[in-house]
């Protein structure tokens, strides 16, 4: 009977959650600077985790077989709850775009600060964009709601790694 190595699935989980994360801040950024789709401030939130948890998790992909099972499952772990809170931040901004509820008044309102003339000449190169305007969307799902099911589904995917891993060490 032939043995596949202990964690081999568990760490073609965690492989495909990171490729996953990849193509899709590659996405948003391709949408950014090829696309000409300038992120809100709900946007640059929800990058986030890919910044700080793509960087770990390829950490713990390269160094895998030099990694007790504890560390690997406390860096998925890390990397897990990274994306969970990102998949928050999706379904948030996806229902502010929807008008579901109230965004932030920073990038949906107008504040209760009074604007004088000179503030308006010191933005000629500011770009607003607002967190309650969708840019874009495919079958009636927007960027923001794209993120939180693919943050999701990364959620997913590292739990299920987790799991395997736990069970492999009991």
């Amino acid at each position: 009977m032939s043995q596949t190595s202990p964690s081999s699935s568990d760490r073609t989980l965690a492989g495909v959650a990171f490729v996953l994360g990849l193509a899709a801040i590659l996405g948003a950024l391709a949408f950014q600077f090829i696309g000409g789709l300038y992120p809100c401030e709900l946007c640059l939130t929800q990058r986030w985790p890919y910044y700080i948890g793509l960087p770990l998790l390829a950490l713990a992909l390269i160094v895998w077989t030099k990694l007790t099972t504890a560390i690997r499952v406390g860096l998925m772990g890390i990397v897990a709850a990274l994306f969970a809170w990102g998949t928050w931040v999706g379904g948030y901004h996806a229902g502010v775009e929807w008008g579901w509820w109230p965004g932030p008044q920073s990038c949906t309102g107008v504040g209760d600060d009074a604007i004088s003339l000179d503030m308006l000449s010191d933005m000629s190169d500011v770009r607003i964009v607002p967190c309650d305007a969708i840019q874009w969307e495919m079958l009636g799902i927007s960027l923001a709601g794209f993120n939180a099911l693919i943050s999701a589904t990364i959620v997913v995917l590292l739990v299920l790694a987790i799991i395997g891993q736990l069970r492999r060490k009991a």
